[in-house]
């Protein structure tokens, strides 16, 4: 599917998604609880679908019933069945992990982008705790059982979703488990996000102030009733309409939230855009932005979003931090280099850190690479421009499945055509 942009004159309301990180992890949680759980206003998109369907196999009872998700946990078991996790990074190495504590044999199934994408460390260190696995092309073999507690040594600048699947079952462990990082962990809100919901569900972790070392002890997951907080990755797009078109104000979202991305209101209002909190809401009002250095360590997901809005800023902006981001659905940083060459803007790739020659963009032909994310920041571009055409648009359905009707509602002009 193709969508083509012409210039708007963008303004109004919107309501952000729920959060895809949030309801992945009350998900997991709530199976692992013996019990009924209640996920209010959760997102339904590609990969929350995807832990849904993945649970199911596992013997879960999960309902769906007027925006409310029913769990009835307790006693995940091995299926017969491939475990289909799609293209969601999250649910195949948290469910790599659940695998690990289940006895017997599950087998994990990704889709080609997603299994070139790293799980290998993971996979090591469940090994090391009991496990082990086979791990061939886009399947994982994997051999559950009884998991050995005591002190696992774990590299810190691993993804931050293989410290939280090994803290999902810490507590499944029948002795103690303590992870020691060698070094202080990169996209730490998310581990951080892993913990709260963790609490929420009856499991306590402790940790050090420099979430280098974390410690559980045997315990269950109870069942709970919890809402969903709005996703401020989601959110991104919009507000950064906001910035560089013209005034937007987000809805549903939780202004103490520890989401690392809500970080982007403070990047933007350095750029120069002005914002304006509510209780539950951010109005944000554009303005001719000018250029920024930042660090994108524990912001990752933001890269694509503050690399646009950069291309329109006076000045050069330096993103350090960004080497990660290599690795995600697509190599986001060649992507947004191309991306934005296309669209006439000077952009410099170093190892760890792009450099970004604001200027004036033009309307181009853009290449999403099935990245959702470079999808809808290039939109957000397009909005301005005109004249772009986004390839591979469907790929929003991966966290935003009503992005391109939001973006309409707000005025944009947009054409789909399905190819």
């Amino acid at each position: 599917m193709n969508c083509t942009i012409e210039p708007s004159q963008m303004r109004g309301r919107a309501t952000a998604p729920s959060s895809k990180s949030y309801t992945i992890r009350a998900l997991i949680a709530a199976a692992l609880g013996c019990g009924t759980s209640q996920l209010y206003n959760p997102l339904y998109s590609d990969d929350t679908l995807a832990a849904i369907d993945v649970l199911t196999n596992l013997g879960v009872v999960i309902t769906h019933k007027n925006g409310l998700l029913i769990v009835r946990g307790g006693s995940p078991v091995p299926s017969q069945k491939p475990l289909n996790c799609r293209d969601s990074a999250a649910t195949l190495r948290f469910m790599a992990a659940i695998c690990a504590a289940l006895p017997g044999i599950s087998i994990l199934e990704a889709r080609p982008g997603l299994a070139r994408r790293p799980i290998t460390p993971l996979l090591e260190i469940l090994k090391t705790m009991g496990a082990d696995y086979v791990y061939e092309s886009n399947r994982i073999v994997v051999f559950g059982g009884d998991l050995r507690g005591g002190l696992y040594t774990i590299k810190g600048d691993l993804s931050s979703q293989f410290i939280s699947a090994l803290l999902l079952i810490a507590p499944l462990v029948r002795e103690d488990v303590a992870y020691q990082l060698d070094t202080m962990p990169r996209s730490r809100p998310y581990i951080e996000m892993t913990i709260e919901t963790m609490h929420n569900f009856g499991v306590q972790v402790n940790t050090t102030t420099d979430f280098t070392l974390f410690k559980t002890s045997p315990q269950a997951y109870h069942p709970a009733g919890i809402c969903i907080e709005s996703d401020w990755s989601s959110a991104s797009y919009l507000l950064a309409i906001g910035a560089i078109i013209g005034e937007i104000t987000v809805e549903g979202l939780n202004l103490l939230s520890i989401q690392g991305d809500k970080i982007l209101i403070q990047i933007l209002q350095k750029m120069g855009a002005a914002i304006l909190p509510d209780s539950n809401s951010v109005t944000v009002r554009p303005a001719r932005l000018h250029a920024i250095k930042f660090d994108m360590s524990h912001c990752i997901d933001l890269l694509p979003t503050v690399a646009i809005a950069a291309a329109t800023a006076d000045g050069t902006s330096y993103l350090s931090g960004i080497a990660r981001a290599r690795l995600k659905e697509s190599n986001r940083v060649r992507a947004i280099c191309e991306g934005l060459i296309q669209m006439g803007i000077q952009v410099e790739e170093r190892p760890d850190m792009l450099i970004i020659h604001g200027g004036e963009p033009r309307g181009a032909t853009i290449n999403s690479f099935d990245d959702h994310r470079i999808a809808m920041a290039f939109a957000v571009l397009g909005l301005k421009t005109g004249n772009t055409t986004i390839t591979g648009a469907e790929c929003v359905s991966k966290t935003f499945p009503s992005f391109w009707d939001t973006i309409q509602s707000l005025g944009g002009k947009i054409r789909i055509e399905n190819g």
